[in-house]
């Protein structure tokens, strides 16, 4: 089941008879469909309008749902670290943009009244993890539960809030995260967390565009992402949306051309096979 945030309509040039293309963009699941569109739409609104190009959210049931549609050529944009593999790279994605924050880490957390005091204590034990697709909250820390040799039951819970409520009910008794979604789930249930594994630093995820679209769309539509800081609406728009998600209020896009996720095409050429 898809679920489709709402299509705003880009202000059209006066002399313009053409209705614009609609464009589609789709951003890995980082917290439930509700959230994550009331996180996007204000911002999808803001580029069309100063773009001149219609976006629109798309977005799975689950983060292996939106990677799937991007993987079937359903959606135009993306924002994700998923297409970094050598095979999705051939797929031909750009990056144009990044959102910028402070760096991110894969962890392995736990709350912090728990009695897990270290990673060899999830021996055998239920660990949850938002989903398959996720590079950062599953791959690149159950690689490390593998590399020490920790045996732990998976438990997908379709995006990372749905982890964190596996942990607080206790049918888990350690998750596997993104730091940035931590800290944030952490301040809005007021839920503190132990860490008992971090990763090196890592970029946030990337705005990538689908290699057939025409320059002048791309252009238009990073020109208008990467100059919402800038601008005082776009400010606005960021101050607002973030502080829904709890992240910084200076968390807009900059341009990047992909050469900052270096780290992501190292770990798909080292990790263990089943996780590449």
């Amino acid at each position: 089941m898809l679920a489709a945030g709402l299509c705003f309509a880009a202000e059209a040039h006066a002399d313009s008879q053409v209705k614009p293309r609609v464009y589609r963009l789709s951003p890995v699941n980082q917290w439930g469909i509700e959230l994550t569109a009331r996180y996007w739409n204000p911002i999808l609104s803001y580029v069309s309008v100063r773009s001149g190009v219609t976006l629109e959210l798309k977005i799975g049931r689950t983060s292996a749902d939106t990677t799937a549609l991007v993987l079937v050529n359903e959606v135009e944009f993306v924002f994700s670290n998923h297409l970094f593999s050598p095979e999705r790279e051939r797929l031909g994605w750009k990056v144009f943009g990044r959102r910028q924050t402070p760096p991110i880490y894969s962890q392995i957390v736990t709350l912090a009244s728990s009695h897990v005091l270290k990673l060899e204590d999830l021996a055998n034990q239920p660990v949850g993890f938002p989903g398959p697709e996720a590079l950062v909250a599953y791959k690149f820390s159950y690689a490390q539960l593998l590399q020490r040799n920790v045996p732990v039951s998976v438990v997908f819970g379709s995006n990372m809030d749905g982890a964190f409520a596996q942990l607080v009910l206790g049918k888990v008794k350690a998750v596997g995260a993104n730091s940035q979604l931590a800290e944030a789930w952490s301040q809005r249930e007021r839920q503190p967390l132990r860490v008992l594994w971090q990763s090196p630093p890592l970029h946030d995820l990337a705005l990538m565009a689908q290699s057939g679209i025409p320059v002048k769309d791309v252009q238009a539509v990073a020109a208008a992402f990467l100059g919402m800081l800038k601008d005082p609406e776009g400010r606005q728009v960021l101050a607002s949306v973030s502080d829904l998600v709890k992240l910084p209020s200076a968390a807009g896009f900059v341009a990047s051309d992909g050469s900052e996720y270096d780290a992501y095409r190292k770990f798909h050429a080292t990790a263990p096979a089943q996780l590449r």
